[in-house]
């Protein structure tokens, strides 16, 4: 079974996003629904990856678990089942399922590269820098940092593009202190992170973080962390500087789109089984090496 769109009858819906639907419970909590929902190009599909949220999921448990001895996390410890009243209900989001803290978000994405791809490197060949960051001269594609680097976004609203920041203009936004906290632990926590996942034959190229503020003003991490939707990853042995590596996430649904005659905006397209079957099997082998001891 897949759970494309979650229906929670007693609960309000906050937002509806590309994966997530969020709920509100009270005051103090909310319950994230991670469907099976997949995006391409900015367009959610219509076809659903089984098991993709649970694997999601499972996967920012587990970081958070490992991580918290660097930062506190947003997980609530209430169960289901004192939150959804409607037996069917709670079935169906099962594992899908994240109760969480309601804390104040901060409007910054704390982007963290290690590698040079994506955007990163279409920046460096104009400007042999990225996001002010200078680097040195002669890199390849996929090539490794010298050192990982600190990128921040802003957030977009819905259906706009998040756009790329310099430190400056984050201080602005939360102002020098936290700011300065916030890239200091978004680099602890990706180089703590891609030391233990290469161990596991995974290379994490880079990754996004996301954070909040409780009523005391401390830093909280929030959302999914260090997934296969909100980083690059790569397997170890397949690296090759020089070229795009293949990853753990989206590939084979990108790879598929880009063959047909769909001009990228809604609706997707049903994707074919075989499709959804490779797609599931890359998350799925993710969260086996991740997790294996």
């Amino acid at each position: 079974m897949s759970l494309h769109t979650s229906h929670i009858s007693n609960l309000k819906l906050r937002h509806k996003g590309k994966v997530r639907d969020i709920y509100d419970i009270d005051d103090e909590h909310m319950l994230i629904i991670t469907s099976d929902r997949i995006s391409a190009f900015d367009v959610i599909m219509p076809t659903p990856i089984p098991q993709k949220g649970i694997i999601l999921n499972d996967v920012t448990r587990f970081w958070l678990k490992k991580l918290e001895y660097i930062i506190p996390n947003h997980l609530a410890d209430i169960s289901l089942d004192d939150i959804i009243s409607d037996e069917q209900e709670r079935k169906a989001v099962g594992k899908h399922a994240m109760v969480v803290k309601k804390l104040k978000a901060l409007p910054v994405e704390a982007i963290v590269r290690g590698y040079i791809i994506g955007s990163g490197w279409k920046d460096y060949q104009k400007t042999g820098s990225i996001c002010g960051i200078n680097l040195p001269a002669g890199l390849q594609m996929a090539d490794k940092l010298p050192e990982p680097i600190y990128t921040p976004s802003s957030k977009a609203d819905v259906g706009a593009h998040d756009e790329n920041i310099n430190f400056a203009t984050t201080e602005k936004l939360l102002g020098a202190d936290l700011a300065k906290q916030v890239k200091d632990v978004s680099l602890q926590l990706y180089k703590a992170a891609a030391e233990y996942a290469l161990e596991r034959g995974i290379i994490i190229a880079d990754t996004k973080f996301e954070f909040g503020v409780d009523k005391n003003n401390q830093l909280v991490l929030i959302d999914e962390v260090l997934t296969p939707d909100s980083s690059r990853f790569w397997p170890a042995d397949q690296y090759q500087p020089g070229s795009s590596p293949v990853s753990f996430d989206k590939q084979f649904v990108r790879d598929y789109l880009e063959t047909l005659n769909w001009d990228k905006t809604p609706p997707g397209p049903e994707l074919p089984q075989e499709i959804v079957d490779k797609t599931a099997e890359k998350y799925k082998e993710a969260l086996q090496r991740l997790t294996k001891s």
